[in-house]
């Protein structure tokens, strides 16, 4: 009903303001406006015309389970100590330097070696000040005598460790706040890699990658890519105090690959249990995950007629190679049981995982092993990083699947598992009531992008 009308508000746009980009914005604004989803103060947008983010705040009545927003907390730490009259000068900011300790924060600050200790002894049980970081702040505060009287370690913007003086020395109280939780929307297309697109439209490394991971049972990253794959994305923004302090989780996504759309929305079943399912209800997370490791490039794939790069001669390469610099992590592919973690002269660093009987995953050429035979580790674990050791030309992952002891290419294998999760009966019945109003919120944002993006090619 709304679309024609779209229409031909963008014709004005467009008639107004020719082809520059300020078409994309204004359309894209005025879409959501008119969706009646956001106000005109919620709307953010990249000025380039792909990728487009907007920044929202979702009325209540259609916030997806378990994302409710959080009210916002008063102030604390050293600033709210400051806010009080009468103690404005008592109280002294320390940033952590790179290579400090308490000890010189405390010599910075005039105190003695007698206060330090009365701390420390204090910090016994949980040892937070043993592991202090630079750009934190530890604040302290002196009583008439120039004594320590209370003293405020903020570890982060949400939690602050407190010391203050009392007769048998300090006692250390932990103070924690809430932040407050809004949703955003994110829009992309891919022109190089998935990481660069999540970039582009500012979303941070982390989650790029936890993106990657709700996907990683349908998608591999290393692989499947293309350039012109797009993505959707509607997440959690933590602020305090009126200022983002940081990224929250996934409430759902879509990535369309090569033209094949897949849709993901974060769902807590009768039992409490979190995790992300499809649209008809089956689980994203399957029983392996399509790639072990960071997505980067393959410089190998499967392929039994493979000359081998330091032996010269033709021998059966059981496995995908996946290019990627030293360090890089490698992840279990699925849950199961280190049988093997050790080095041999052709392998280098090796591990094997026996998984649910008949499946075994095998991880060569690492650089370490952090993990030891006999122990359980579950999916996306790490498990090692990636090596040029044994023999291997340069840093890369030599990943094996195999079924009952026989290789199978680890690409096309997985597609013959059994049918992951499904929810059913009421079960079914609940998420579909829960994510009704998420598929609504993903759809309008998506197509409003879309339709932005078109109207500003015209």
């Amino acid at each position: 009903m709304i679309k024609p009308f779209l229409t031909e508000l963008h014709a004005v746009f467009k008639s107004v303001l020719g082809h520059s980009l300020g078409v994309l914005t204004l359309t894209l604004g005025a879409v959501l406006i008119l969706a009646g989803l956001v106000g005109s103060d919620q709307v953010e947008a990249n000025r380039a015309p792909m990728p487009v983010a907007v920044a929202l705040d979702i009325a209540p009545s259609v916030a997806t389970t378990n994302t409710a927003d959080l009210a916002p907390s008063s102030p604390s730490g050293a600033t709210a100590e400051r806010q009080q009259a009468g103690d404005t000068t008592s109280w002294r900011d320390m940033e952590v330097r790179r290579g400090d300790n308490l000890s010189l924060i405390f010599g910075r600050a005039g105190l003695n070696g007698a206060d330090l200790q009365a701390v420390l002894d204090a910090d016994a049980s949980t040892k937070s000040l043993r592991n202090i970081y630079p750009g934190q702040t530890v604040s302290v505060k002196l009583d008439s005598a120039g004594r320590l009287s209370e003293m405020r370690y903020a570890k982060s913007p949400l939690e602050t460790r407190i010391f203050t003086r009392t007769n048998e020395g300090f006692s250390a109280t932990e103070e924690t706040r809430s932040p407050e939780v809004r949703k955003a929307f994110r829009h992309a297309s891919l022109k190089s890699s998935l990481f660069e697109a999540g970039k582009e439209a500012g979303l941070s490394g982390r989650l790029v990658l936890e993106l990657a991971n709700v996907f990683g049972g349908v998608i591999d990253f290393v692989l499947d890519p293309r350039a012109g794959d797009s993505f959707s994305i509607l997440y959690e923004e933590q602020y305090l105090d009126g200022e983002k302090i940081g990224e929250g989780a996934i409430i759902a996504a879509e990535y369309v690959n090569d033209g094949k759309r897949f849709s993901a929305f974060r769902y807590t079943d009768s039992n409490g249990d979190q995790g992300y399912f499809s649209a008809d209800g089956v689980s994203m997370r399957k029983a392996f995950m399509l790639a072990p490791l960071d997505f980067t490039r393959v410089s190998s794939n499967f392929n039994m007629r493979r000359m081998h790069p330091i032996m010269k001669v033709i021998r059966p390469h059981r496995g995908v190679d996946y290019s990627a610099s030293t360090g890089t992590p490698v992840y279990a592919s699925g849950d199961g049981k280190v049988t093997a973690s050790g080095y041999s002269r052709s392998n280098g660093n090796y591990v094997y995982i026996q998984h649910e009987g008949r499946y075994m995953t095998r991880y060569l050429h690492l650089h370490k092993r952090t993990v030891k035979p006999g122990e359980r580790v579950k999916q996306g674990q790490t498990i090692g990083t990636v090596g040029a050791t044994g023999l291997a030309t340069g840093p890369h992952l030599h990943y094996e699947f195999l079924v009952d002891g026989v290789h199978k290419n680890p690409r096309t294998a997985l597609e013959s598992l059994p049918r992951a999760r499904t929810l059913a009966g009421k079960e079914l019945a609940s998420f579909r009531a829960n994510i009704s109003g998420v598929q609504t919120q993903l759809a309008t944002y998506t197509n409003a992008w879309e339709m932005a993006v078109v109207g500003a090619a015209e």
